[in-house]
């Protein structure tokens, strides 16, 4: 499986560019839903986010989407990994679980100042939960903080991913690699117009690409050979049998929805949901018209998601 997407979606200046003019903020998400199978939470990197934002995200994007959650940097860039098995109590107790079988990774970021520390990794990585089931029975440990902004339920017991975002060149190492492929953990491979380090090793049965730019961070577009070059590599990916999460990050100057798309259609990639999202099925809202939809693909009453023929891919080019 390979999904492409964005990194977060409230951005003012996206407004009338990529969204439509017009179009409700309330339903940016819900628009981002038709055009891509995952997005990226930030919020939750900046601030515990409440169980009733996640259950309504739920609500607002179709059946097959999916969400990348971005831990806490309370835990990352504050406590640095040091006595945090408390806060990983709260941010799971805060309603994550609700995202159920739309809930995918979980990106950890570490700041750039952070070295490579393996024991301090080890029994981080020891901490986190590898299924719902465990992130529930973590949650269940939150502290009275939490009290009347908890959510202590999940469905289906679901296996939970995660990757780690370096920054610091002390992780350019054979043993940071190793404690990864040990610990089941993706190694986040993160294009920074050449700022911070940029890993290809694979540790994990998928592959976690964050795409903040190549020229200038978080501003600047990926070019037809920029993109043909990550084509490459992610085709490389999905032959070894991984699945693959790409988010842009270049939101800046309103690079990221677009280049996104473009990367999709040279991958033949097709995203065309079976119909609107839970919230407006239950308000009869209708759904806007998505602005760059590849054309109707239903299956068998399914969210389509599937490749192209390489004619097709041809004809979009």
């Amino acid at each position: 499986m390979i999904r492409i997407g964005i990194s977060g979606w409230r951005y003012a200046p996206w407004r009338g560019v990529f969204y439509p003019e017009g179009l409700a903020q309330r339903r940016e998400l819900e628009y981002c839903g038709r055009h891509f199978p995952t997005v990226e939470i930030n919020g939750s990197f900046y601030s515990l986010q409440r169980p009733e934002y996640y259950e309504q995200w739920y609500r607002e994007t179709p059946a097959g989407f999916v969400f990348a959650v971005k831990g806490s940097r309370y835990i990352t860039h504050m406590l640095r990994l040091a006595n945090v098995e408390k806060p990983l109590a709260n941010f799971f107790a805060s309603g994550i679980l609700a995202l159920e079988d739309k809930l995918g990774p979980f990106l950890w970021q570490f700041p750039e100042r952070f070295r490579f520390d393996p024991e301090r990794l080890d029994a981080f990585f020891r901490l986190l939960p590898r299924t719902s089931a465990q992130a529930l029975a973590l949650a269940r440990r939150r502290d009275a903080r939490m009290t009347g902004r908890a959510r202590l339920a999940t469905g289906a017991d679901r296996p939970l991913r995660h990757a780690i975002e370096i920054r610091h060149p002390s992780f350019v190492s054979d043993d940071f690699v190793s404690l990864l492929r040990k610990s089941g953990v993706g190694l986040v491979v993160a294009d920074t117009a050449g700022k911070w380090p940029k890993l290809f090793d694979v540790t994990a049965p998928f592959v976690y690409v964050r795409l903040h730019g190549d020229k200038e961070l978080y501003a600047s577009g990926y070019t037809k050979r920029g993109l043909d070059a990550w084509a490459k590599r992610i085709r490389a990916w999905d032959r070894a049998g991984r699945d693959v999460y790409v988010y842009f990050d270049n939101d800046m100057k309103v690079k990221a929805p677009f280049d996104a798309l473009s990367l999709m259609r040279k991958l033949g990639l097709e995203w065309q949901p079976a119909g609107p999202p839970l919230a407006l099925r239950r308000a009869g809202e209708r759904v806007p018209r998505a602005k760059f939809a590849y054309g109707p693909r239903v299956t068998g009453g399914n969210p389509a998601w599937s490749r192209l023929s390489a004619g097709a891919d041809r004809r979009r080019s």
